[in-house]
């Protein structure tokens, strides 16, 4: 039985959290990765819509364990509230397990990053001011607090004044904010040691021993490749890895366990924050998908930048992923366009470039070269199978696999969970 990763193919907000929620019926685990409550998954199951935002979408899919893993950063508080929203609406979360190495995030990480954002100005990099990226700075200086330091009082406290010896001076002779002190952090973090307890244990050994037994492991990844902090539009990026190679650091598993790599692609294209976007939409165009498709973010409540597919992307996204299949997304906000346009390739100083160009420069500076689809009017929201999709609808999708160099396997036709079209199988 497999070990699939499955991740975002764009910016991220490609509907991650409906194709793992379509996977959870039929996979014994689920596991977050990497990334924090900075990520958002909207997931519909008949009337009823769930909003993520750090817990694995497969908690809604009854007997699937979700796993949060030790790449993951994590707000305790964001963790707890989440966990109480399910189960007042009947949601059993007890099977919830969290890697004793996942790091915390603390209120001193929340307030360094909307600081950090608001002194930058200008040249901000579009957080979402959760904290995240000074979280993960810590954890790289070695200063980082983890989920196990909870039930060590004494532990917890020295790593807490150490960390705080150098934020307050930042705090105080750069930012003019008043100093944290650090027993008050402590016992903040202390308040949530006993709710979290049952649910800690070592993740690694849970998740390798479940694939050894031949059980069926999904790692989601929040975020998108382009938002990958080694491989995405650098600056304008997460301070994690959701690419492909961040779930086997991110759980402890090896890479020689992971069967395929789906990725995850909306019919269009969105992203979140600052940052260079060739096929972004400042007209009535790019209104009506932002409008149509929903595109507010899970997380922020933000308007998501719109824009017409983009295929170079989707190329690159195979290829620093070695992925195996897409799940294609949101193909009916795409219904009564007459034509619909696909970015091919880009326009660079008056050169045609197929890649995405490695200089960030370029690709800031990159204009898209479009070829025109014909579109369609009908509803497809009912289709049931690839046949019964109108054939411009047809002839949309199997352009596009052939654009982003893998198959697409399963496509999205609304927001519900039955509303997909499976053409092959992941399993």
């Amino acid at each position: 039985m497999p070990a699939l990763v499955l991740l975002g193919a764009q910016w991220g907000d490609e509907g991650k959290g409906k194709a793992t929620d379509l996977l959870g019926g039929s996979v014994d685990y689920v596991v977050r990765y990497q990334g924090g409550n900075n990520a958002g998954h909207t997931v519909v199951v008949g009337d009823q819509t769930y909003a993520l935002h750090l817990l694995p979408s497969g908690i809604l899919s009854p007997g699937c364990t979700p796993v949060i893993g030790n790449g993951v950063v994590v707000d305790p508080s964001v963790l707890l509230s989440e966990l109480s929203g399910l189960n007042e609406r009947g949601v059993d979360t007890s099977r919830l397990l969290l890697s004793g190495n996942a790091h915390l995030i603390t209120p001193y990480h929340e307030t360094l990053d909307k600081v950090t954002e608001r002194f930058l100005g200008t040249r901000k990099i579009g957080t979402t001011g959760r904290g995240i990226g000074p979280t993960y700075a810590d954890k790289i200086n070695r200063v980082g607090i983890r989920v196990q330091d909870l039930f060590d009082e004494s532990i917890l406290l020295q790593k807490v004044e150490a960390a705080l010896d150098f934020k307050n001076q930042l705090l105080a002779k750069l930012y003019n904010r008043r100093a944290i002190g650090a027993e008050q952090v402590v016992e903040e973090l202390l308040g949530y040691a006993d709710q979290l307890r049952g649910f800690v244990t070592d993740t690694t050994l849970v998740l390798n021993r479940a694939v050894d037994d031949g059980k069926v492991v999904l790692f989601e990844g929040g975020q998108g490749t382009l938002l990958d902090v080694d491989h995405g539009t650098y600056p304008f990026v997460t301070s994690s890895n959701p690419t492909a190679g961040g779930a086997c650091t991110g759980s402890g598993v090896g890479p020689t366990k992971i069967d395929r790599v789906i990725g995850i692609l909306k019919a269009y294209t969105t992203r979140v924050g600052s940052g260079p976007f060739p096929t972004e939409l400042l007209d009535a165009d790019g209104e009506a998908l932002r409008e149509i498709g929903g595109e507010r973010g899970v997380t922020t409540g933000r308007d998501r930048r719109c824009g017409w597919f983009d295929a170079v992307i989707a190329r690159y996204a195979t290829r620093v992923n070695g992925l195996t299949d897409f799940f294609l997304t949101k193909l009916d906000v795409l219904t009564g366009w007459e034509r619909v346009p696909v970015c091919v390739a880009y326009e660079v100083d008056g050169v045609r470039v197929e890649e995405l160009p490695y200089n960030q420069s370029d690709f800031h500076h990159a204009k898209p070269i479009y070829e025109y689809l014909p579109g369609w009017s009908e509803d497809i929201t009912k289709a049931k199978s690839f046949d019964e999709l109108p054939a411009n609808a047809r002839a949309y999708v199997k352009a596009l696999e052939e654009m982003s160099g893998a198959p697409i396997s399963a496509v999205g036709v609304g927001p519900g969970r039955e509303e997909t079209i499976q053409i092959n199988s992941f399993l």
